[in-house]
C-alpha cells in the first residue's frame, strides 16, 4: 500500500515538500534547544510546564475522539461512517506520534525520555500515560491495517480483531482520563483539583476531535474522488453539537462552584484569565477570544439548517477547534501555575525555538497524515471503480 504514497500531482507534492521543510526548521531548533538546554524556552522555575504540554494536552484528545467513529461503525453498525473511520483512525495515529514527540522535546534531554520506561515509577502518572498512550497507537496501527487490509482484498476481516477494536474503545477514554489525572492529581495546583477535569476533557476531546475530522473530509472531498459520505459528516456534526454543549455546561459548573462560593485559591485562577491579576492579562484576549468562538460555534451548530451548509459547517469546525486549543491548552495548562502556590505572578510566553520546535512537530503530524489519506483515498478510488 505504500506506493500509493509515491504517486501525486503536483499539489501533493508541494504540501509534502513545504510540511518537509518546516520538519527540517523545528529540527534544527530543537538541536539549537538541546545544546542550549531548556532556558531557550519560555518556562521557568513557577512555571514549568508551558506551550509543549498544552499542545500535548490538546492533542491526546484528538487521537481520544476517534472512538466517535469507531464506537458506532463497529459496535452499532453504524454503515455511514463506514467509508470515513479509517480516516478517523488515522488522524488518532497522527496525533498520537504528535503527543509523543511534545513529551520528548518538553524533557530537554533524549535521555530522561528512555528513564521513563526502563526506570518505572509505577506511581507516577506520567509513566502510565506514556503507557496508555504507546498502547492506543499500537492498537489503532493494528486495526487500521488489518480492516483496511481486508476491505482492500475484498474479505471481511479476520475475527480477531474485533476484540481488539472493543479494547481500544475504553483504552481511548483510558487515554485523556489519564492525562487529565495528571494535572489533578497535583494537590498543590488549586486550579486543578476538581474531579470533573476528566469529563471535561473528555467532553472537549469529543467536541474538537470530531471537529477537525470533518473539516479533514472536506478537504478530501475537495480535492480527491473520495467522498467519505454526507450522512455521516452530519452525524459527526450532531456529535461536535451535543458535546460542545456538554463542555459549556462543566465549565459553567466549575465557574459556578468557585465564584458563587469565593473560593480564592479557583476565583484567582479565573480573574487571571478572564481580566487578569496586578497589570498580568497575557492570556485574557485569548481567553475572550475562546469564549466568543464557542458561543458563535453553538449558535450555528444549533440551526440544522446552517449546519448542513458545508461552507459554514467547515468555518463553524475550525472555530471549535482554536476555541478549545486555547481553552484546553493555554487556558487550562498554563493558567495552573499563574499565580504560584506562593502567590507569585510570572507570566509565560512561547519563544521562538519554542514555536519552531511545535512548528516542526505539526508537520510531522501533518505529514504522517497526508501520507496515510493518499494512501486511504487511491485504494477507496481504487475499490469503488473496480
Amino acid at each position: 500500500m505504500l506506493e500509493k504514497a509515491l504517486r501525486g500531482g503536483r499539489y501533493y507534492w508541494t504540501l509534502i515538500g513545504f510540511l518537509s521543510l518546516a520538519m527540517f526548521v523545528g529540527l534544527l531548533a530543537y538541536l539549537f534547544q538541546m545544546r542550549e538546554g531548556l532556558t531557550v524556552t519560555g518556562l521557568s522555575r513557577d512555571v514549568p510546564w508551558g506551550f509543549y504540554i498544552a499542545q500535548f494536552t490538546f492533542l491526546v484528545g484528538v487521537a481520544a475522539s476517534a472512538v466517535m467513529v469507531v464506537l458506532p461503525y463497529y459496535l452499532h453498525n453504524h454503515k455511514s461512517f463506514g467509508r470515513l473511520t479509517v480516516l478517523g483512525e488515522f488522524l488518532a495515529i497522527a496525533a498520537c506520534g504528535m503527543c509523543m514527540l511534545f513529551v520528548f522535546v518538553d524533557m530537554g534531554q533524549p535521555t530522561r525520555v528512555l528513564n521513563v520506561m526502563l526506570h518505572p515509577t509505577f506511581n507516577s502518572l506520567m509513566f502510565w500515560d506514556f503507557l496508555v498512550l504507546s498502547g492506543y497507537l499500537l492498537l489503532n496501527v493494528v486495526i487500521s491495517q488489518v480492516t483496511f487490509g481486508a476491505e482492500r482484498k475484498g474479505v471481511p476481516p479476520p475475527r480477531w480483531i474485533k476484540p481488539v477494536i472493543v479494547l481500544s474503545i475504553p483504552w481511548a477514554v483510558s487515554i485523556h482520563t489519564v492525562t487529565a489525572f495528571l494535572y489533578s492529581g497535583l494537590e498543590a495546583r488549586a486550579f486543578w483539583m476538581t474531579a470533573i477535569l476528566a469529563p471535561r476533557f473528555l467532553a472537549s476531546a469529543f467536541a474538537s476531535g470530531p471537529s477537525l475530522l470533518i473539516i479533514l473530509c472536506l478537504i478530501v472531498r475537495r480535492f480527491t474522488n473520495f467522498d467519505p459520505g454526507r450522512e455521516a459528516i452530519r452525524t459527526l456534526s450532531q456529535i461536535v453539537t451535543y458535546a460542545l454543549l456538554i463542555n459549556v455546561f462543566f465549565v459553567s459548573v466549575e465557574l459556578f462552584t468557585g465564584l458563587y462560593r469565593r473560593i480564592h485559591e479557583h476565583v484567582e485562577h479565573f480573574e487571571y484569565l478572564f481580566f487578569g491579576l496586578e497589570g498580568k492579562q497575557a492570556l485574557v484576549p485569548w481567553m475572550w477570544t475562546s469564549q466568543l468562538f464557542v458561543l458563535a460555534a453553538l449558535i450555528v451548530l444549533l440551526i440544522p439548517k446552517l449546519r448542513k451548509n458545508d461552507t459554514i459547517l467547515f468555518v463553524t469546525c475550525f472555530a471549535v477547534v482554536i476555541a478549545i486549543w486555547i481553552e484546553k491548552g493555554l487556558g487550562m495548562v498554563i493558567t495552573g501555575f499563574i499565580p504560584s502556590p506562593l502567590g507569585r505572578l510570572t507570566e509565560y510566553a512561547p519563544t521562538p525555538p519554542e514555536l519552531l520546535i511545535s512548528l516542526g512537530i505539526y508537520a510531522f503530524g501533518a505529514l504522517v497524515l497526508t501520507v496515510l489519506y493518499k494512501i486511504a483515498t487511491s485504494i477507496r478510488e481504487e475499490i469503488e471503480l473496480g
